[in-house]
C-alpha cells in the first residue's frame, strides 16, 4: 500500500475503496493509496504547483461552473479529471478524460471503457456522466484554444 501518489499521464481513475483508503488504475497497473480520492487529487494538484481549490478556481473563471466541476491536474499534458459526484464525499470518483474510449447506459447506472480496454461500472446516472464527460470535454478545449 502506498501513502501518497502523483496522478500521471497513465492514471485512468482514482477510486474510494472506503474513507481512507482507494484504488488508482494506471493503463498497466492498479495501485492501493492509504488517502481518499479526493485527498490523492489535492495532492497531485500540489505536486504540480498548484492545489484542489485553486484548479477549481480556475475551472469556474474559465467555465463559470463550480459544482462538481472538471479540473485541469497539469496543463501541459492536459492532464483533466472530473469527479463522478461532490468531491466533498467520500464516494467521489476522478476520471481521467484523456482516456475514456466510450461510455453507455447500464440498468443500474453508467459503464466506461477505456483505451486500455478496462471497463469500470459507476453507480451515477447516464445523464449525470455524460454531463461530467462534456463539462470536461469544453474544458479541454478551452484549454488547447489558449494555448494556440
Amino acid at each position: 500500500m502506498l501513502n501518497n501518489y502523483e496522478i500521471n499521464y497513465d492514471t485512468i481513475a482514482v477510486l474510494p475503496i472506503d474513507e481512507k483508503i482507494s484504488k488508482v488504475i494506471e493503463a498497466d497497473n492498479t495501485f492501493i493509496v492509504n488517502k481518499n480520492a479526493t485527498e490523492i487529487v489535492n495532492h497531485s494538484c500540489k505536486y504540480f504547483g498548484s492545489s484542489l481549490t485553486g484548479r477549481k478556481e480556475g475551472t469556474k473563471a474559465l467555465m463559470g461552473i463550480s459544482y462538481k466541476a472538471p479540473i485541469i491536474i497539469e496543463e501541459t499534458k492536459s492532464l483533466i479529471f472530473f469527479p463522478t459526484s461532490s468531491p466533498r464525499f467520500n464516494t467521489c470518483s476522478w476520471i481521467s478524460l484523456n482516456h475514456i474510449c466510450d461510455y453507455m447506459k447500464l440498468n443500474k447506472g453508467s459503464q466506461i471503457n477505456f483505451k486500455n480496454g478496462e471497463v469500470l461500472e459507476l453507480n451515477i446516472s447516464y445523464g449525470s456522466l455524460e454531463n461530467q464527460v462534456l463539462r470536461a470535454t469544453r474544458l479541454e478545449s478551452i484549454l488547447r484554444h489558449r494555448k494556440i
